[in-house]
């Protein structure tokens, strides 16, 4: 009895396989309706180099600066930071906590303490800064609004 249920279930999911496979090969061979519905629309002009680098979405004024357009990037690192195992400095002043941490276009690295003292760190890169510092939740015009903005 058993037996017979089983094999009743084999024939039936071998019959379901075929017939999805020949579904499949069925809608291999008709083409795409993306591909239809873009041979549809009417070629558009030709664009200038400014016209075909600029998107139209969204808005200008609702588009958040790309990484090309802005100095660089900040964030506060409030406790001390530990680098191989190694608690950085500031070099002039020897304060070892609150830094403000600057990550530039050339994917470096650098710290300035509450004095004003900066210092590149080549212990850290672009990737270090992308892992610990949050979303970008604001963008300042000048260098002195966002220390402002960071408490410094």
């Amino acid at each position: 009895m058993f037996f017979r249920r089983r094999a009743r279930a084999n024939r039936e999911f071998r019959k379901a396989q075929q017939e999805g496979f020949a579904l499949l090969q069925r809608l291999a061979q008709e083409p795409s309706p993306i591909d239809a519905a873009q041979a549809e629309v009417p070629a558009a002009p030709a664009k200038s180099d400014a016209e075909a680098i600029t998107p139209d979405f969204p808005p200008a004024d609702l588009r958040a600066p790309s990484r090309r357009d802005v100095d660089g990037f900040m964030m506060r690192w409030v406790q001390p930071l530990v680098i191989d195992g190694e608690v950085r400095t500031c070099p002039q002043c020897g304060v070892y906590r609150d830094w403000i941490v600057f990550c530039m276009h050339d994917d470096s690295v650098w710290l300035r303490c509450r004095a004003g003292h900066e210092v590149r760190e080549s212990g850290l890169d672009a990737a270090w800064y992308n892992r610990n510092s949050g979303p970008v939740d604001r963008y300042h015009p000048t260098l002195e609004e966002g220390l402002r903005h960071l408490g410094h």
